[in-house]
């Protein structure tokens, strides 16, 4: 199983919108697909329609108590797509899981002997305490929304060091699959100016995929439904559908399932 992790320490840059949509564009194209929500909020629950009473076991379970992952588990509405879901337990489990051992690790254990899916999203919460280095710590690679304003420059170089120390102390195999410009305003001047930034400095790290500001893709949540299925046609739809052709092409060919 491919594991990537979806992070940025900013929040409202887009993450969760990521990571619902890109992991049901994979399933859409044939990828047993399995998402992580990591984020305390539950968004990305939300947002696939898990309400709060159907979250018996959850990441916290999986995390703390060491429940199986089997058991944590809750298939979603998209064929392909299975999903461990949040519950504000877990705003409690990053002072918990300090007296643990191998805190750090605890998600890698977990998904170490998992055979049932073919590739895993992670939806990491806005900050970069031991949720977030469990959820490096597992990850094969990292994808990284970044909002297209000013001060998202400034988060990218943080989230860049801090994957450097978890390269050097946890997970040495960690890369950086591609950085996934949100929140796109072909109208504001700024944003042209913050991607040309980014293109400049990170190059071809950088998806040629763009993800536009749009209504839809605000809308979708509050059906519990991904943008994929509110509005297929939607410019939010297309862009995610363009960035999931896009990180495929990036996977390595022999682990390829579809």
């Amino acid at each position: 199983m491919i594991t990537i992790a979806i992070a940025n320490q900013k929040g409202g840059v887009g993450k969760t919108t990521t990571a619902i949509n890109i992991a049901t564009a994979m399933a859409a194209t044939g990828w047993k697909t399995l998402l992580i929500d990591l984020d305390p909020q539950g968004n990305a629950s939300t947002g696939m329609g898990i309400g709060r009473e159907q979250r018996v076991d959850s990441a916290y379970e999986l995390l703390v108590e060491a429940a199986p992952l089997e058991r944590c588990l809750q298939p979603t509405v998209i064929p392909g797509l299975d999903m461990i879901p949040a519950t504000e337990d877990l705003s409690g489990a990053e002072i918990e899981l300090v007296a643990l051992e191998n805190r750090t690790a605890l998600l890698s254990t977990a998904l170490a002997s998992h055979a049932g899916h073919d590739i895993c999203f992670i939806d990491c919460p806005p900050s970069l305490g031991l949720l977030t280095l469990n959820a490096l710590g597992a990850a094969d690679t990292l994808l990284v929304p970044l909002q297209c304003e000013f001060f998202a420059l400034e988060g990218l170089s943080q989230l860049l060091q801090t994957v450097e120390r978890v390269q050097q102390r946890f997970n040495p195999d960690l890369g950086i699959i591609g950085i996934a410009l949100t929140m796109f305003d072909r109208r504001n001047r700024l944003t042209d100016q913050v991607a040309d930034d980014v293109r400049a400095c990170l190059g071809p790290l950088v998806f040629e995929s763009v993800i536009p500001r749009n209504v839809r893709l605000s809308e979708a949540p509050s059906h519990g439904l991904p943008a994929l299925v509110y509005d297929h046609n939607c410019p939010g739809s297309r862009a995610y559908i363009a960035l999931a052709r896009e990180l495929i092409g990036r996977l390595p060919a022999e682990r390829k399932a579809a």
